[in-house]
């Protein structure tokens, strides 16, 4: 099995660039440079949908999908402090045992 070969961002930006410019196929570009069949189809939709926030990088995530995801673990959080309080609130709010010298 051969290793996955990775490409950067400006790489893709400009393959990208090429496809709007250069007058080729994405096929003739695609054997140009040596990328998997269909690779720069990919890239092509992604900057399409994604515009300048495309291809952020080796392990980033676009700045919106960040967002989402620092929004999800607050959201888990202030979901678990609230599951917290409802318990104490019910702890403490029950009438004392008696004999328990209160």
């Amino acid at each position: 099995m051969t290793a996955r070969r990775q490409y950067d961002s400006e790489f893709k930006r400009s393959a990208v660039e090429l496809v709007q410019t250069s007058g080729k196929t994405i096929a003739e570009l695609e054997r140009e440079l040596g990328l998997s069949s269909g690779l720069l189809k990919h890239w092509v939709r992604a900057a399409k949908r994604d515009g300048a926030e495309a291809f952020p990088g080796n392990g980033r995530l676009k700045a919106s999908d960040e967002e989402l995801r620092r929004l999800q673990r607050e959201n888990a959080i202030l979901r678990q402090e609230r599951d917290i309080l409802k318990k104490a609130v019910a702890i403490f709010s029950q009438p004392p045992k008696p004999g328990t010298g209160s």
